[in-house]
């Protein structure tokens, strides 16, 4: 994974690899890059900036749940779809809200695992 130029406070990482994560009950999502105060996700359906929602990393990275608030969202892309039909896809970006310590420290564990030159990074993506 390689290291996004430091915005917004705190370093990002760029997840190279398809990585499902959850945010809220219903919306399944793919991590593109995450910091220690938010994450970048791509999705189907909009979300609402200044929403809250529930955001769950894998059990192989951490089984952590979070709250998180949308900062933005916007189209990213049109895929095509089955039957000719554009399908948008979305991408939004997440500020972690109401973070406990053990919270942080269970993300900073997860952001260890992601760190470029991490022995563990490649087989955490590829569980």
């Amino acid at each position: 994974m390689a290291q996004h130029p430091k915005q917004r406070g705190a370093p990002r990482f760029l997840v190279a690899e398809r990585l499902g994560v959850r945010a809220g009950a219903t919306l399944e999502v793919r991590l593109v890059d995450l910091s220690a105060t938010g994450a970048r996700i791509e999705h189907a359906d909009p979300l609402t900036p200044g929403a809250v929602c529930t955001f769950q990393f894998p059990p192989t990275l951490g089984s952590l749940i979070i709250s998180a608030r949308v900062v933005h969202s916007m189209v990213f892309t049109n895929d095509e779809g089955g039957e000719g039909d554009r399908m948008a896809r979305y991408q939004s970006g997440l500020f972690f809200v109401d973070v406990t310590a053990d919270q942080q420290a269970v993300l900073a564990a997860i952001l260890e695992r992601l760190s470029p030159g991490s022995s563990t990074g490649e087989s955490a993506l590829r569980s």
